[in-house]
């Protein structure tokens, strides 16, 4: 459960980010709407976007050995492009967010958000750990300030296991060295 709110409180913030980019460099007005698109699209590129996406490469897999390679990655592009396309339409239509003008109000966000959603997988795992930290600080976790039980607390053989897969050194061998420095 808290791997997937940690996952969707993150997209959401960043989903809310690049609306507002969308309604700065676009004719689509997105304004406060951009809270609730955000959760709506935040929804719709957890859940929906795979299913379309996987549907989409069903239909275009059949006919991949008869075309070129360079053929093959345009046609995955505009599988990835016409996916974008439906998720922006979707938001659109279930938010509040209106657009103005075909070509830049329903061509040009669908790239915007296909940059957000390539920046987003590069930097997800980041975002989500600090996201998880704080999910752990605001509920009480282990993060929070609280001391850790006695069992996190490594014993001796177990610190010293550690330092051996370290340096491939034993205690005794370290200490040889350490023996031999001294004269």
């Amino acid at each position: 459960m808290k791997k997937w709110v940690v996952r969707f409180l993150s997209l959401l913030v960043f989903n809310v980010v690049v609306l507002l980019v969308i309604g700065w460099l676009t004719p689509a007005r997105v304004g406060w709407s951009a809270l609730w698109a955000g959760v709506i699209l935040t929804a719709l590129t957890i859940w929906v976007k795979p299913l379309i996406h996987r549907a989409f490469r069903g239909m275009v897999a059949r006919s991949a050995g008869r075309r070129t390679r360079v053929g093959e990655k345009l046609v995955q592009g505009a599988v990835v492009f016409v996916v974008a396309l439906i998720v922006w339409i979707l938001t659109v239509v279930l938010s509040a967010v209106s657009v103005g003008g075909w070509l830049w109000g329903y061509i040009l966000p669908p790239v915007i958000l296909l940059v957000g959603w390539a920046i987003y997988d590069t930097i997800d795992d980041r975002v989500e750990s600090s996201a998880g930290a704080l999910y752990d600080r605001a509920t009480g976790g282990r993060d929070a300030g609280i001391p850790p039980s006695p069992a996190a607390i490594p014993s001796r053989d177990t610190a010293a296991a550690r330092r051996e897969l370290q340096d491939g050194l034993t205690e005794e061998q370290r200490r040889m060295l350490d023996e031999l420095g001294t004269d």
